[in-house]
């Protein structure tokens, strides 16, 4: 009888937030990205609904950043057509990520998506283009500083 060892994936140490950031946006993806990395916290990517809720089961982030328009052109193979709100409502459905807060942001008119996003129970709601340090301050406020350690540790996504 073999002992099989213990992932060695789980770091000993401080817990460094983990934040996904999804949207169909390269240019919001890496800004954000960037801007999150500098902060210290690690990042993972996502530019579709699919890919944002395996990310989200996988990876069980601490908080979402999560666009609401995403083009149609953007489900893969026909299949479905997401939006932040039905991405939200996906992973409302899922227990061990179901209290994980969410930041909505979106190109689109504020007066349309503000109050369904905060109704929805997201934490804020920021209108493109983003206001970085202000999105950072919900984010510290929300999930905590990282460990001053992690400043300097690269991060994947």
């Amino acid at each position: 009888m073999s002992l099989t060892p213990e992932p060695a994936s789980k770091p000993k140490g401080p817990h460094i937030p983990k934040i996904l950031v999804a949207d169909d946006s390269v240019v919001i993806l890496k800004a954000l990205a960037i801007k999150l990395k500098s902060a210290g916290y690690e990042v993972r990517t996502a530019m579709d609904g699919s890919t944002a809720i395996s990310c989200v089961r996988r990876d069980k982030p601490d908080l979402i950043i999560l666009d609401i328009n995403f083009p149609p052109e953007v489900a893969r193979g026909g299949g479905i057509s997401w939006d932040g709100f039905l991405i939200l409502d996906w992973l409302r459905r899922i227990d061990e990520v179901r209290d994980t807060p969410i930041i909505f942001i979106t190109s689109g008119e504020p007066s349309k998506f503000r109050e369904r996003a905060l109704a929805a129970g997201a934490v804020a709601f920021f209108q493109k283009p983003i206001d970085q340090e202000e999105m950072l301050s919900v984010i510290r406020h929300t999930v905590g500083d990282p460990p001053e350690s992690s400043h300097s540790s690269p991060m994947g996504y």
